[in-house]
């Protein structure tokens, strides 16, 4: 069963620096029908204006992952962290026992587009972390990249919970699966481009801001229509 959730029906923030889409309930957009998937709890999808960004304020108990497509992001925190995040990067922060951070565009000039995903952690108290790496994109045309995951392997980020997350980026007409095993499933978000996502009935399309539960299904295939970036997550 595939359920599209349209970027049309996300919720929105707009503070005049930062306009922001919500997947999910977020902040003062609540919608007891959107209130995560599995252990997915957050997808934002943020445009920040040149030299503006969030102040220092706490998480605990949470796994971040932030994916910029456009523009760079500072980071700063109280693990005492500093890096920019750029397309091609991938960063986690586990807030575990607690953490304050910061994020804000690097740019003066520029803005900065990017995903901030909350995913429910396997267990709470744990020891706060944070890592970042890069993931070039020819690892990423025409197959799944993994870039996070439980266990780190393939290079990837480790994430404290059992969640596989893969990026792809796919011209027209290429496409990608995935095997679910049974009693897994899965999230598709489109970052740009447009495609298509089925499973065992008709394929269901999707254009950049989509989101697509993917569930009760042994495997997803995904094709691109458009050139798309899209992210797939393995989910328990």
């Amino acid at each position: 069963m595939i359920t599209i959730r349209p970027a049309g029906e996300r919720g929105r923030t707009s503070l005049g620096w930062l306009d922001s889409r919500h997947t999910f309930s977020f902040g003062e957009y609540f919608d007891r029908e959107q209130m995560g998937f599995s252990v997915l709890r957050v997808i934002n999808e943020d445009w920040i204006k040149p030299g503006k960004g969030f102040g220092t304020h706490p998480h605990r108990d949470m796994e971040i992952i932030t994916h910029v497509m456009e523009g760079a992001l500072q980071h700063k925190d109280s693990m005492g962290t500093g890096s920019i995040i750029r397309p091609g990067d991938a960063q986690r922060m586990s807030a575990g026992t607690g953490v304050t951070h910061s994020e804000f565009n690097a740019s003066r000039t520029d803005g900065v587009h990017l995903l901030q995903i909350w995913i429910l952690p396997d267990r709470g108290g744990r020891t706060p972390g944070y890592q970042q790496r890069s993931f070039p994109s020819e690892s990423k045309r025409g197959r799944l990249c993994l870039v996070a995951s439980r266990d780190a392997r393939k290079g990837s980020l480790s994430i404290n919970q059992d969640v596989d997350l893969f990026i792809s980026l796919l011209a027209p007409g290429q496409s990608v699966t995935r095997e679910l095993r049974p009693g897994r499933s899965a999230w598709v978000q489109v970052t740009s481009g447009s495609l298509s996502v089925q499973g065992e009935g008709e394929a269901a399309h999707l254009k950049a801001g989509d989101g697509a539960a993917v569930s009760k299904e042994e495997r997803v295939t995904i094709r691109g229509e458009e050139s798309a970036e899209v992210l797939l997550f393995d989910l328990p």
